[in-house]
């Protein structure tokens, strides 16, 4: 796999993290250069993780893994985008700061990074160096993530509770997309 191919896969898989991140710097309107670093870390090292994983369990659950991955995805999404929503129609502080919480952040990071564990297993059946190859993929999506959290958090300043209710749609919607792609129901 040469260097240009890694960097598509992992600009890709890191689409997600990076709306995901603009959606929490949307919703909590300030962003701290220490919380975008942090919502990186969380998300750049799931999308590592995630890839090692998938090529750990190589061939043997492949098809198990791939049948049920949307589904973990949507609901994961849709949980948290629902709650966002909820959230900012209650019109309630959220106690972790504006959903910067450990717990949060690692459901985001599973759910944005469950794509992720299917590329780890093709690439069990590939040429590839997996430690250069997931932490490049680590790397980029951390980048994209700290300057999504940043963007969110600027425009997050102006428009606080219509951004969270915005990044809570968007969220449930990822999530609804990412099911109806692997259900053959839409193509894009």
């Amino acid at each position: 796999m040469s260097l240009f191919e890694l960097f598509l896969i992992a600009v890709g898989l890191s689409m997600d993290a990076f709306a995901v991140s603009v959606c929490k710097g949307l919703a909590t309107g300030r962003m701290r250069k220490l919380d975008a670093v942090r919502i990186g870390a969380w998300f750049g090292g799931f999308q590592a993780l995630m890839p090692l994983l998938g090529w750990l369990l190589g061939r043997q659950f492949e098809s198990y893994i791939t049948s049920i991955d949307h589904w973990i995805a949507f609901i994961l999404l849709g949980f948290i985008g629902g709650k966002m929503i909820w959230e900012a129609v209650r019109g309630g502080e959220e106690e972790t700061g504006g959903g910067l919480g450990a717990r949060e952040l690692f459901v985001l990071a599973v759910a944005t990074s469950i794509d992720a564990l299917a590329v780890g297993v093709s690439f069990a059946f590939l040429n590839v160096n997996i430690w250069s190859s997931v932490a490049f993929i680590g790397v980029t999506t951390f980048v994209l993530s700290v300057f999504g959290a940043l963007v969110g958090g600027r425009l997050g300043e102006k428009f606080k509770d219509r951004a969270e209710i915005a990044g809570g749609a968007i969220l449930v919607l990822m999530g609804l997309k990412i099911l109806l792609q692997h259900l053959g129901v839409i193509n894009f």
